[in-house]
Order: structure tokens, then C-alpha cells, then sequence
């Protein structure tokens, strides 16, 4: 069989999803006894990007308040006595740890938030623990025991 007896049928293009959801569209398919399923999205349509929701009710029902845990009052003291010690003051301890100043007033102020880092590096400098039960010790070089 050649290319010349061979027949090629040439079609519409099936309609485009968006017109088969216009509202006359769907009457017709309705006419035709054709099943059709309509649903409402929920917040369709809208240019919300922070859209309130269904369990705002569920949220607001909530009573516990979540926040981080800050860093005990007592390890700021710690820290400020250790650090008059050395003779250094807020700034030169941030300096030697790369951290602001404003990081050192809230650590010793108790309203910092506790990063190991952090911790770790003032325990170096002031020769001090500031993490674990033995809180306010010294650390002892490496090496010795």
C-alpha cells in the first residue's frame, strides 16, 4: 500500500480546558445529560498569599505558649564575673569571640538564646564551663585531668 491510498482524517482540536468550564459550556454539557462536577475551591480566585486557615479555630484554642528557651540568669552571671576576671570587658570578649557586643549583653542579661557555638567559644576565652552540671568551674587545658 502506498502513501497514495492511505487516508489521513483531519479534526478540530479537543476545546481548551478553560472553555470547557464557562458557564455555557457547562449548561450544554448539562443538556446533554452529560454528568458534570462542580466544586468551589476554597480561597480560589483570591490573590491572598497568607490565607487564614480552617483551623484558626483549632489555633486559637491553644494555650500553650511556644518560645525559646533562653539562657539561664545565672549563666550570665557567670559569664560577667568570669569576665571581669580576665579584666576584659563586653566588647573585647566579643571581639575575641567574633560575635557583637550586643551578643555578649544579652548572654549576660539572661535573654539570649542559647547557641553551643557561642557558649563554646566563651568557655575558651574565660576558662570557664558555661554548659553541663559543672557550671562555672574551670576547664581544665588540654591534656590534664
Amino acid at each position: 500500500m502506498s502513501d497514495w491510498d492511505s487516508v489521513t482524517v483531519l479534526r478540530k482540536k479537543a476545546p481548551k480546558s478553560s472553555t470547557l468550564k464557562t458557564e455555557s459550556a457547562v449548561n450544554q454539557a448539562r443538556r446533554q445529560g452529560v454528568a458534570v462536577d462542580t466544586q468551589q475551591k476554597y480561597g480560589a480566585g483570591t490573590n491572598k498569599q497568607h490565607v487564614t486557615t480552617k483551623n484558626t479555630a483549632k489555633l486559637d484554642r491553644e494555650t500553650e505558649e511556644l518560645r525559646h528557651d533562653k539562657i539561664p540568669l545565672d549563666v550570665g552571671k557567670i559569664i560577667q564575673q568570669g569576665r571581669q576576671n580576665k579584666g576584659l570587658s563586653q566588647k573585647d570578649l566579643a571581639t575575641k569571640i567574633c560575635e557583637k557586643q550586643q551578643v555578649i549583653t544579652d548572654y549576660e542579661a539572661g535573654r539570649g538564646i542559647p547557641n553551643n557555638l557561642i557558649l563554646g567559644k566563651m568557655e575558651r576565652v574565660l576558662g570557664i564551663k558555661l554548659r553541663g552540671k559543672e557550671r562555672g568551674q574551670p576547664i581544665a587545658p588540654p591534656g590534664k585531668k
